[in-house]
């Protein structure tokens, strides 16, 4: 056997017990010592692959795996839940700022007419005593209140403008129904004299304690009720 065939077979298989390989390997000393190296070599990769398994191997992998699942999702649901609190921290900001903004009265007083229609058909015969119990309960604090009847007061609620607890009426005009908002003073509300749509009509103006707000169908019935204001309202 040959020097080149001799160290294939050794590299492959030091142990090899063929008699042709066994016999090259006697040849010569320095092949022993060569057959020799390899073959030890060849034990040591032998016992170093010979690791005991730990009994709880399996479970321990198990554990391993699903806390890294876990982790996993925690991450996920972390995002998720960040994603949620950041839409509800940006809603609620909105929300805060556009009761903080500025608050057209005209257009609020419209549109809680027509929120509020069944107010229009009502009649609880309500007394002034009754009002200025309501208008004392305001978060103003101020000491507005009416001296005597402003004529007939058909409906009394309270309302919010915008954040702002308010008193609702609807009184009786000239010849038809008119609706009063009393809404306390605040920096933010803008008034207008006058403003209206295709049905209503409506009237602003301010008092030491209020702003006034009347809505109605024809501006015979707002000054009407204006006047009893006026008259009556401190």
């Amino acid at each position: 056997m040959d020097e080149l065939k001799f160290r294939r077979q050794a590299y492959g298989e030091p142990n090899n017990q063929d008699p042709e390989f066994l016999q090259a390997a006697m040849e010569s000393a320095e092949r022993e010592a060569f057959l020799n190296d390899l073959k030890g070599l060849d034990n040591k990769i032998e016992n170093a692959l010979k690791i005991d398994v730990p009994d709880d191997l399996a479970a321990k992998l198990l554990l391993r795996q699903q806390l890294q699942h876990h982790h996993s999702q925690r991450r996920k649901t972390g995002f998720a839940f960040a994603m949620v609190a950041s839409v509800a921290f940006l809603a609620g900001i909105t929300f805060t700022l556009l009761r903080m903004g500025p608050v057209d009265l005209g257009q609020h007083a419209l549109a809680h007419v027509y929120h509020e229609d069944k107010a229009l058909h009502v009649d609880q015969n309500v007394q002034y005593q009754d009002v200025n119990f309501q208008l004392a309960s305001l978060n103003s604090g101020s000491n507005m209140k009416f001296t005597q009847q402003p004529g007939k007061v058909f409906y009394s609620t309270y309302c919010d403008f915008q954040g702002v607890q308010s008193l609702h009426l609807v009184m009786q005009g000239e010849s038809g129904k008119v609706t009063l908002f009393i809404v306390p003073l605040e920096d933010r509300m803008v008034l207008d004299e006058a403003f209206a749509d295709n049905k209503y009509k409506g009237m602003g103006f301010e008092t030491d304690n209020a702003y006034m707000l009347l809505v109605g169908e024809g501006s015979e019935d707002l000054n009407y009720v204006k006047n009893e204001i006026k008259q009556t309202f401190i």
